[in-house]
């Protein structure tokens, strides 16, 4: 399993509406094969930013995705909110699951 972080710093300011825009999202990775699940992780300590979980059966499977047209159209929603949203650049990571206690339901 591959476990991909997109690390976000986010103006406090602006949370809401990027939570907001989350909440409201397209939901288009939901039906990519592959995709297992997401999760928005809210940051609780100042300064520390928001992390986008996405599970993946394979890194292929991720990388479909990315080039897929599903993608484009889903990340075309977040020029919806206005620069000042972010604090920098996000920071994508991808991990291979080595351990986990997790109970993944398989189609």
């Amino acid at each position: 399993m591959i476990i991909v972080c997109n690390r976000i710093p986010v103006n406090p300011e602006h949370a809401a509406a990027f939570e907001e825009r989350f909440a409201n999202r397209a939901n288009l990775v939901d039906g990519m094969p592959g995709f297992v699940s997401y999760q928005l992780l809210r940051p609780k300590t100042d300064g520390d930013p928001y992390v986008v979980m996405t599970f993946w059966e394979s890194e292929a499977h991720f990388k479909a995705w990315t080039e897929s047209p599903s993608f484009r159209e889903g990340h075309a929603r977040s020029g919806t909110l206005p620069p000042q949203t972010f604090m920098g650049h996000p920071k994508l990571e991808i991990y291979e699951s080595i351990q986990s206690t997790a109970k993944i339901e398989r189609e």
